[in-house]
């Protein structure tokens, strides 16, 4: 510190003061002294807050204390030289007689006013000043030869202040000015040395620390002044530099705690500002060590937190009306200007003009007698005094002149209020530390640049928003700030660069708002420079489709500019930030990890992004910020951006990600707020209005007409055939090409359009070159010269036509004016030319001669025009990069930020949907590729978080696309969804005590990645609970399930299918072998395990699964069942019917496509047939897929929920199903078994839709190949059971289709009890359900369907002849009760339902509408065949109960009538058939021993059923044939000769008939003619009768005697057993027949009928 003086010129020139300048000052203090202190109360500035420094509570007596500072400043001062000889008064501390210095004023003493409280204060100030150099010369030191040592001043006013001290019994009550009197002497002083100069202040900072000088202190607010100004004008000796710099940090820690102590706040904004250019000119001094400079920029920056917290108070203190603080800080600022120094100069540009003198607040005395007062001085170079100047120290520091660089010489008092410091202080201090960021400035370096972005970056943490509510403050934000910020950010030095984002990034969060423009330029600016021109790379095993949505560049990124021949840069459309050449470019690694971190800091921000993505992607005329933010993070979170930046650049960039994604999670559940925010909707509108703009833009630069008919066609421009709507458009966007403008407008077809869009343009009060410039600056002139001509022709004329500027006589000099200015510009910056050979203005104004119309342009005119074109170019900004082309382009951004609107904060969650649903995409890609990529623990619980926050937002949101692309990711993670199914030839079933398992290549695998297994867990997290909300993520979810099912690793049911549909569960594949582990010791050593591999290797088999195989099955089978499938597909049943839709389709999309392959047979057999995902060939060729009858179910099981499913997929579902039931040739069985069953099921449900109909249903089914059938027939009929199971109009509708019949008919005659059992079952529904299903469309159908049970129950047969065998060897006289027989009871009840039909028969034959003979022998001729049938059944049981049935038909009053006889038929086509087969030897050893019965029950039955129908027949002309057959066929029966009974029965009926005829006089002798009965019934009869009986006739109707009594023919009538019926009666005539059937046939006969 010593060579300070040596160094710095200035301070020796302040080394020396006047001698009379003692007197001054001692009259300076003394009135100071006695002015009152102004009370706290009257201060009408004063602000109301606590003191920011702890109050520290002291041990010893506080006046004590004083006066120890005081004698240890004055003990030090006596050790020097200079006052060795002081007086014994100094040392004990008396007084001067006549000085009240230290006295508080007296109680009645009048208050003085605060104006008059104001002038003494500025007396007291003035006074004090008058202290400087001359000190040292007139007191303490060796004067003259002859002359006497007084006291110094500055020990006498330590020793008044003692003395005043003697009687204070209370500190604070002590004037506060009289305390620091002497200690503010000894600062100001040059004559003390450092170490004095230091004690005197930490005396002071004690006092304040001390609590000492408080808020309640009298005169503390002049205190405060004279404080500030003492040290910033602080002087001393210079002489060892570490003693120099511990005054100046003792200075800087008072400043600092002046600042936040009680009275920080009675500061003016004058003392404010010389504290604050004395911290700034410490910061800048490089002379200074590093350590001062750090410790004054820290100091600075406390300093700068409290002034910058003052604007808060302000702001309340004001209230709303912050243009009132505004207006009445003008003046103040007008007039305080800062101007800190480096070495002795200033490094902060002033906002005066050259020329004006630069002054500099002091503290300046008057006259004797004058008022002193705090004003403002030109600085002058002092006059050295040579008796001054013998005195001085060679070597002293003055802080006014090497720290602040004021001086305090000469005084220009103007009189102000001293007022608390406010708004023109700060903003003076705001304007010097961003003047002082001016990369264009040689005279500051990068370190200062970094010292006051630090400070500057305080400020804004502290006060950013309240310096955006004061429009002087957000002026200087949005001009001077901004623009230097956004140079320093393009700078190369690190710690610049630093500094510059971390203000860069404050300033965003905090005055945002009025910073549209400004934030687009900046973050565009670090896009460009951070987003890679490099693909991602592709890295084997990672599905490319995940890096979809990672935007390879930007959108705000153009093509580089082309070469021209010229050499100039052809423009392109651009946008500010690459006028203001912030367009990106190649950057350091450490550079783009400071801009990721600058981003990342502001994505940190809740609402940021939101923000972004409001006021700029939902602009038409703004980037699309928050997209490009998101696709920037998104690219370089990826791990290859490290090889162009840092390795810490990836993480970085993903926690910004998830940030984002968190802070969009946690809004997601806040009350929505609407108020005081753009509409949705319009923003929606603007954001696609915006892209139409883009792409329209696009086509126009590529081919204008084709652009502008786009535009048109989509409502950009209203009409492309009006010239003014295609200008407006072209004139009001930034987007299109400003060359391909240029082309377009100054084509020849296009002088409309050229002419409409010059009137855009106001030209009126502007130079030819003014007007020139803004034409220009709208598009890119063309090169070729007609173009240019045309272009320079409407300017002209446009221009004369809104302008009249004297000496410009005609619109053709104005041509000729323009073209020489083109020349010109072109000229004066082109670098091609030489600076010797560029044009001057002579040159410039010769070419013009002339040309005026015939005279010549006024040459002042002239030297404007070519002033303005050598200064300023008439360029497109984007052309250059230069320091003039940003200044253009950095002026045309402020006059938009006009129009530009305030920045809208948004907080409230109303845009997280729209946001989110524009960024998800590179979200999503960044996570799943981190995923796959990661291998750290903490890392895959972030992205787990993500994931899960994702998929929550989306559902939150209905964005269907986005939760599918997380299904999707996630899916190919798990590597479960594979679309190539996994083999399972080798799958093994490992059975153990706790149950099995099955081991599978897929198990194994997927057990051995746990990065698969953890995505499936959150997988099937994310989709629990949110089933509704998959789209065609459902694609991806089936996949997987198709591959667990196929492996055994989920059920093979699902819940609710029980209820639904009641199946067992799907059949699976046969495990290559079964392995039971529960049976064999669990270590068998090695050479078990060699010896199992041996053998299955010689039986071909699969080796047995190893130990870590079965632990990774186990692995999987964990982890599938913490995935909790069961509840998703609960949940999935329960889904609303459209969301049910893409499901299904899913479902069905997984299914295979109908095919007809050729199976070709192999000449050899195969070992083992491939089976892939559960595929299992059979010996015809066709593999079983269980995976495709698990497709089919859920579908179904999804679709038979309830009417509104059925009505959403019943369709698409019974569409699928009847594919496969179609293709069932190519299919195997069970799955055509199962999708019949599903296809008949939803056929009953869906009963109200028509896409489903029976009878095409039934004849697909009835087209089976039997083998196929067969193997689907109790599918079929459970099937059909359901849809007939009630009366419905499916029911009639299937019964009365034949392909039903034919169908159950093919299935009944299939081998095997269940399906016969099946077809019985829904045979017996359609009968034996109410309402009769049995109608004239299937009544022959059903009664051969019947009659098909009862011939099948002829099994019987065997098993009853077996019984009677075993009984008659066993000589028991009772026969064992046959074992039940299912065939048999079908066959029993078949006949009966056949009896049953009779019943219908009436009512079919009146709803036939048939004539009676084909209506008896449609309807009454089947069950009579039938039960023909049957009576011939080789079953005694179903043979007897057939007889029975068909007794009780024949017998039917609804059978036969008067009214018709093809009832007559009856004979001829049951009875006598039944006989005659009855007579045929076969029939009669099908049952030999009951056959004989049934011959004699078929005689007995003729011959009753002939008398029950004697009367109607009588009267039938076939009469007597029939009775003539009738008698045949007892003849054929009593000559059967088969050992029968018949012999005896025959006989017994047919007399019995001869009887009743007789009786009735049916047959009546020749001789009794006379009744009216022919004789050739009793002819024909005698005749037949006596061929095989020949004594019958003869035994019945004996020839009686002429003259017989009465007696004998009454005994004759007698053995009749019943007497012959009345004429017409029927009934009699069967009651007489009766006593023939025994009455054990009675018995058997009721039983049956029950």
């Amino acid at each position: 510190m010593a060579n300070l003086g040596e160094q710095n010129d200035s301070i020796r020139s302040r080394s020396s003061r006047s001698p009379q300048h003692y007197d001054q000052y001692r009259s300076a203090s003394s009135l100071a002294a006695e002015l009152p202190y102004q009370s706290q109360r009257h201060d009408p500035y004063r602000l109301q807050r606590p003191s920011t420094s702890p109050t520290i509570s002291i041990a010893v007596d506080p006046v004590a204390l004083i006066t120890t500072e005081c004698i240890t400043v004055t003990s030090a001062m006596r050790k020097h030289s200079r006052w060795a000889q002081s007086s014994v008064s100094a040392i004990l501390g008396g007084g001067t007689p006549g000085h009240e210095v230290g006295r508080a004023p007296k109680s009645d003493e009048k208050e003085l006013s605060p104006r008059q409280q104001q002038g003494q204060s500025s007396k007291a100030l003035n006074g004090l000043a008058r202290v400087d150099d001359t000190l040292a010369n007139r007191w303490g030191i060796r004067g003259k030869k002859g002359r006497s040592i007084r006291d110094n001043p500055l020990m006498s006013a330590f020793a008044r202040l003692r003395h005043d001290l003697r009687g204070c019994t209370d500190i604070r009550n002590f004037d506060i000015p009289s305390l620091l009197h002497p200690f503010l002497q000894v600062i100001r002083s040059s004559s003390t040395s450092a170490p004095i100069t230091s004690l005197a202040l930490v005396a002071i900072t004690k006092f304040f620390s001390y609590n000492l000088i408080g808020r309640e202190s009298p005169r503390l607010s002049l205190a405060m002044q004279l404080l500030s100004a003492a040290i910033t004008h602080c002087r001393f000796e210079a002489s060892d530099s570490a003693a120099d710099e511990t005054v100046l940090l003792r200075i800087l820690k008072l400043m600092e705690g002046m600042l936040s102590g009680p009275g920080g706040d009675l500061l003016g904004d004058e003392s404010v500002c010389e504290m604050m250019e004395t911290g700034l000119s410490m910061c800048c001094q490089v002379r200074l060590s590093e350590l001062l400079r750090r410790s004054a920029e820290m100091s600075m920056i406390a300093m700068c937190q409290i002034i910058f917290e003052r604007l808060k108070s302000l702001e309340i203190e004001s209230g709303e009306d912050l243009d009132a603080i505004e207006v009445a800080s003008r003046d103040g600022t007008n007039v305080l200007k800062m101007d800190p120094t480096a070495n002795g100069t200033a490094v902060t540009s002033s906002q005066r003009s050259s020329d004006e003198p630069r002054s500099s607040a002091t503290i300046e005395h008057s006259e004797e007698g004058q008022s002193g007062a705090i004003g403002y001085q030109s600085p002058s170079v002092p006059q050295n005094n040579p008796e001054t100047s013998e005195a001085t120290p060679t070597n002293t520091v003055d802080t006014n002149i090497a720290v602040s660089g004021r001086s305090v010489d000469q005084s220009s008092e103007i009189p102000i209020p001293i007022q608390p410091y406010s708004l023109p202080s700060i903003r003076e201090l705001f304007r010097v530390l961003v003047d002082l960021l001016n990369p264009h400035n040689r005279q500051q370096t990068d370190t200062m640049r970094v010292m006051a972005l630090r400070i500057i970056d305080v400020a804004l943490e502290v006060a950013g928003p309240s310096i955006a509510k004061h429009p002087s403050l957000a002026t200087l934000a949005k001009d001077d700030l901004c623009r230097h910020l956004f140079q320093l950010v393009r700078s190369e030095h690190v710690a610049l660069l630093h500094e510059s984002l971390r203000v860069a990034g404050t300033l965003l969060s905090t005055c945002r708002e009025v910073l549209k423009l400004q934030q687009e330029l900046f973050l565009s600016y670090l896009v460009a420079c951070l987003h890679p021109r490099v693909e991602i790379p592709r890295e084997p095993g990672i599905d490319p489709a995940l890096y979809e949505g990672v935007p390879q560049a930007p959108k705000l990124v153009k093509p580089a500019a082309s070469q021209a021949s010229s050499g100039r840069s052809t423009p392109v459309p651009v946008k500010d930030r690459q006028k203001l050449g912030m367009e990106g470019g190649a950057r350091k690694p450490d550079a783009r990890e400071a801009m990721v971190e600058s981003i990342g800091a502001l994505s940190r921000i809740p609402s940021y992004l939101v923000e972004l993505f409001v006021n700029y992607d939902c602009e038409v005329d703004r980037s699309d910020l928050c997209e490009d933010l998101i696709g920037l993070l998104s690219r370089n979170a990826f791990p290859d951006s490290a090889t162009w930046s840092t390795t810490n650049v990836p993480p970085l960039c993903l926690d910004s990600l998830l940030g984002y994604i968190q802070y969009i999670a946690d809004r997601r559940d806040d009350l929505p707020i609407f108020e005081g925010y753009p509409d949705r909707k319009k923003l929606r509108e603007h954001r696609a209005r915006k892209k139409i703009i883009i792409r329209g833009a696009t086509k126009f630069n590529e081919d204008p007409k084709s652009g502008i008919a786009f535009l048109s066609s989509e409502g950009i421009i209203d009409n492309q055939d009006d010239v003014h709507s295609v200008v407006r458009f072209l004139r009001g966007t930034t987007r299109i090409s400003k060359s391909v403008l240029g082309e377009y407008i100054s084509k020849k077809s296009n002088d409309q359009i050229l002419e409409a869009f010059l009137d855009l343009f106001d030209f009126s009060g502007k130079r030819v070159d003014e007007a020139l410039r803004d034409l220009l600056n709208s598009f890119r002139l063309p090169g070729e010269s007609a173009l240019i001509e045309r272009v320079v022709t409407v300017f002209s004329k446009k221009y004369c036509d809104t302008t009249t500027i004297e000496g410009i006589e005609d619109k053709d000099a104005v041509f000729i004016l323009t073209y020489a200015i083109i020349m010109l510009n072109t000229d004066l910056h082109n670098r091609n030319i030489g600076a010797q050979k560029r044009m001057t203005f002579n040159d410039f104004a010769k070419n013009l001669r002339g040309v005026n119309d015939g005279k010549d342009f006024a040459p002042e005119y002239l030297q404007e025009i070519y002033n303005s074109i050598k200064t300023n170019e008439i360029i497109l900004p984007d052309e250059h990069n230069n320091k003039q082309a940003f200044d253009y382009a950095w002026e045309e951004l402020l006059l938009k930020t006009r129009d530009g609107g305030f920045t809208v904060l948004c907080k409230t969650n109303i845009y997280d949907a729209d946001m989110f649903a524009a960024t998800w995409k590179p979200i999503i890609a960044t996570l799943a590729y981190v995923f796959m990529s990661a291998s750290d623990d903490a890392v895959f619980s972030r992205i787990v978080a993500g994931f899960d926050q994702c998929a929550q937002i989306a559902a939150a949101y209905n964005l269907t696309d986005a939760f599918d692309h997380i299904i999707f990711c996630l899916s190919a993670i798990t590597t479960l969804a594979s679309k190539e199914p996994p083999k399972t030839t080798l799958n093994t079933e490992v059975q153990t005590e706790k149950g099995s398992v099955m081991v599978s290549e897929l198990a194994v695998k997927f057990g051995r990645d746990n990065k698969a297994q953890l995505a499936c867990v959150v997988l099937f997290g994310v989709i629990s609970g949110n089933e509704a909300k998959i789209n065609q993520g459902w694609n991806h979810i089936v996949r997987i399930w198709i591959n667990l099912f196929a492996n055994s690793l989920i059920p093979a049911t699902f819940p609710k299918s029980s209820t639904i549909l009641d199946l067992p569960a799907i059949s699976l594949q046969t495990p290559s072998q079964v392995i039971d582990r529960g049976e064999r010791p669990s270590d068998g050593g090695l050479f078990s395990s060699f010896t199992s591999y041996l053998s299955s290797y010689a039986a071909d088999d699969p080796p047995e699964p190893s130990e870590e195989e079965l632990d990774s099955t186990m692995y999987t089978v964990d982890c599938i069942q913490a995935c909790s499938l069961s509840t998703i597909f609960s949940e999935v049943l329960s889904m609303p019917a459209d969301a049910s839709k893409p499901l299904v389709q899913a479902l069905l999309d997984q299914l295979p496509k109908e095919s007809s392959p050729i199976v070709v047979k192999p000449d050899r057999p195969t070992s083992a047939p491939i089976r892939i995902n559960g595929h299992q060939s059979t010996a015809h060729g066709i593999s079983y897929d269980p995976s495709v009858v698990y497709l089919l179910e859920l579908a179904t099981i999804i679709a038979l929920r309830d009417g509104d499913t059925i009505a959403a997929v019943g369709e698409s579902v019974a569409d699928a199903l009847q594919n496969v039931v179609r293709d069932a040739s190519n299919i195997h069985p069970l799955i055509v078994s199962r999708a019949v069953f599903y296809l008949l099921h939803l056929l009953n449900a869906s009963q109200d839709h028509s896409f489903a109909r029976a009878p095409v249903i039934l004849h697909t089914i009835s087209s089976f190949d039997q083998p196929i059938l067969e193997k689907s027939a109790l599918y079929i009929l459970r099937g059909l059971a359901i849809c007939i199971k009630s009366p419905s109009p499916l029911r009639n509708e299937i019964t009365n289709t034949p392909d039903f019949w034919s169908t159950i008919q093919s299935i009944q005659s299939t081998p095997g009890e269940p399906a016969a059992a099946g077809v019985f079952e829904l045979l017996e529904s359609v009968i034996n359900t109410g309402p009769p299903a049995v109608t004239a469309d299937n009544y022959e159908a059903a009664v051969s369907l019947l009659n098909g049970f009862a011939v099948a129950g002829s099994v019987g047969a065997v098993e009853e002849q077996k019984l009677e065998r075993s009984t008659r060897r066993t000589k028991s006289g009772r026969q064992s009760k046959p074992q039940d027989n299912e065939a048999v009871i079908r066959g029993s009840k078949a006949v009966n339902m056949i009896y049953q039909l009779t019943n219908r028969v009436p009512f079919l034959i009146k709803q036939s509408h048939l004539e009676r003979n084909e209506a008896w022998i449609n309807y009454w001729s089947p069950i009579f065949q039938a039960l023909r049938t049957q009576c011939l059944n080789p079953c005694r049981e179903i043979r007897q109960q057939a007889f029975s049935c068909l007794q009780r038909s024949l017998l039917s009053p609804e059978l036969a009538s008067a009214d018709h006889q093809e009832w007559t038929a009856i004979f001829g086509e049951v009875l006598f058939p039944l006989i005659s087969r009855l007579l045929k030897p076969e029939i009669y050893q099908s049952d030999p021993i009951g056959m004989s019965e049934t011959r004699v029950q078929a005689a007995t039955l003729l011959c009753k059923i002939f008398l029950h129908y004697l009367v109607l027949l009588s009267e039938w002309d076939g009469m007597l044939d029939l009775w003539l057959k009738i008698l045949d066929v007892m003849d054929r029966l009593m000559n059967s000769g088969q050992g029968d009974n018949l012999e005896e029965a025959v006989p017994e009926s047919l007399k019995n008939i001869l009887l009743v005829m007789s009786n009735g006089g049916y047959l009546v002798p020749p001789e009794d003619t006379a009744k009216g009965t022919s004789s050739e019934i009793w002819e024909e009869t005698w005749k037949r009768v006596d061929r095989f009986l020949p004594n019958l006739f003869v035994e019945i109707f004996p020839t009686p005697p002429p003259t017989a009594p009465l007696e004998q023919q009454e005994r004759q009538n007698q053995q009749v057993v019943v007497p012959p019926p009345p004429q017409g009666s029927v009934a009699p005539v069967a009651a007489a027949i009766l006593p023939t059937i025994t009455p054990a046939e009675k018995t058997k006969e009721a039983k049956e009928v029950d």
